[in-house]
């Protein structure tokens, strides 16, 4: 065999599964001689992009024999040339963890599939997030550390191997391995490809920035799920997404207890729009309950939720958390299927508390200035149940506008100042529209008085003042 493929698979062979070497060549003084004179010059050729495919470098895609160094090789190389795009071509690519690249975009042609291997020795222990704390756990499927640059599009498809999904265990300690997973990457971007993994986070976003997320097929059921987790992450867009999940469709979270509130690692700038949600498990958007470095500036539009085994939208944290919830605003949204209801604030209890909790009121979550209008709900068993706020740090700013459509009970309030209830035109519901306990604002004419929602025990200061470690 002569000429391009022979390079190529010679290459291959050479470069086993490290990152391929690149000589550097520099200028290097002679002993006695003066230092060149600096010269300031301008590029005046853009830096070349390059189109790479991985059949070219050894991917067989048959589903049988691993691809994972030929991909892995070809990203890299891609990367060395300056970047471009990284192209799987139809098949069925049996793979280990995959790093992404800067400026490396990897694309999905039609028919192309990538599955991951069912050995968890194939995904590299690192440092990884899980119910809000760092610890040691597998790496996603494809991963990127520090990148920039960087994403993968479609039209073709991720799968998840089914076996390793779930919690960690006795025979598997160590956290499971996500779908994708992007740590302190920025400029990414996730466009129209689909994805199938059970019991664990599809798409797992942490501390990025400026992510574009648009027209993914997600489907990840029977458990920990969830289809895309906004984890201490700024600027994202999600839109036209169709979402089936076990857990949450979408989760926006930041980390708990006194690690996160020290590390302070803010989600916000998060804005959903145009997307389908239908979840068996949980909540459709979840906003907590790990919370500790706080979020901010949320906003949900545009949204249908077809099913929600909870509530279509659930903001959730506890004491112990500290940090903040604030500027959250959802409108114009479609909601039927739901067994709970459409909305629900529970800011008292949920989520595991903390090793080390941040303590006494600093530790109770600030939640202020949310907003809810043009919501058209279709046999809601509970329109908002909002009781579960702390007194000592009550809602500040709660508006509930536009409402139509059918529940079965109305709106129960508790501990909110500055509320707003204007034009709720719903029909079908037993008992009051409203119930309210210590709650200010207008709209609130008519209002039955309920019993105030019970608060546990303080979370007391440790002998000892946390330290990161």
């Amino acid at each position: 065999m002569t000429g391009r493929g022979l390079g190529r698979r010679s290459f291959l062979k050479q470069a086993g599964t490290g990152l391929l070497a690149v000589p550097v060549v520099g200028a290097m003084g002679r002993v006695g001689l003066a230092a060149p004179k600096r010269i300031e010059t301008k590029a005046s050729v853009a830096p070349a992009k390059v189109v790479l495919n991985v059949r070219e470098y050894g991917a067989l895609g048959d589903g049988v024999v691993k691809d994972t160094v030929a991909i892995q090789q070809t990203i890299d190389r891609c990367w060395v040339f300056g970047g471009g795009e990284v192209v799987i071509p139809a098949g069925s690519y049996l793979t280990g963890a995959i790093a992404l690249r800067s400026n490396v975009l990897l694309r999905l042609e039609k028919d192309a599939v990538i599955i991951g291997s069912a050995e968890f020795a194939d995904y590299p222990v690192m440092q990884v997030r899980w119910e809000g704390k760092w610890i040691q756990g597998h790496v996603g499927l494809i991963y990127a550390l520090d990148a920039e640059h960087t994403g993968i599009v479609g039209p073709g498809k991720i799968m998840g191997n089914h076996a390793l999904g779930g919690r960690p265990n006795v025979t598997n300690p160590l956290r499971h391995p996500a779908l994708i997973e992007p740590m302190g990457c920025r400029d990414l971007r996730f466009e129209e490809f689909s994805t199938d993994y059970y019991r664990m986070w599809s798409l797992h976003l942490t501390y990025c920035e400026d992510v574009v997320v648009r027209n993914l097929t997600i489907r990840s059921t029977g458990g920990n799920g969830d289809g895309i987790d906004v984890d201490s992450c700024k600027r994202v867009r999600i839109d036209g997404c169709d979402i089936a999940t076990g857990d949450d469709c979408i989760s926006v979270k930041s980390g708990r207890g006194s690690e996160a509130y020290r590390l302070l690692k803010t989600s916000e700038d998060v804005h959903i729009s145009n997307c389908t949600f239908a979840d068996s498990i949980f909540a459709c958007i979840g906003i907590g309950s790990e919370t500790s470095g706080g979020i901010r500036n949320v906003r949900v539009e545009k949204c249908k939720f077809i099913g929600a085994k909870t509530f279509a939208i659930y903001i959730k944290s506890r004491p112990g958390r500290g940090a903040f919830i604030e500027d959250i605003v959802c409108e114009d949204l479609e909601c039927s299927g739901m067994t709970g209801g459409f909305l629900r604030f529970n800011i008292l209890a949920s989520g595991i508390q903390d090793e080390f909790p941040v303590p006494g009121d600093e530790g109770i979550p600030t939640i202020r200035n949310f907003r809810f209008s043009k919501i058209k709900v279709t046999d809601c068993p509970v329109l908002v149940d909002g009781v579960g706020i702390h007194p000592r740090k009550p809602l500040e700013g709660f508006t509930l506008s536009d409402v139509t459509g059918t529940c079965a009970k109305g709106i129960s309030l508790a501990n909110v100042k500055h509320a707003v209830i204007r034009d709720v035109k719903v029909t079908g519901y037993s008992g009051p529209l409203l119930s309210v306990s210590n709650v200010t604002g207008s709209g609130l004419n008519g209002a039955t008085t309920i019993e105030a929602p019970k608060v546990g025990e303080d979370v007391v200061a440790p002998e000892k003042p946390y330290q990161l470690r």
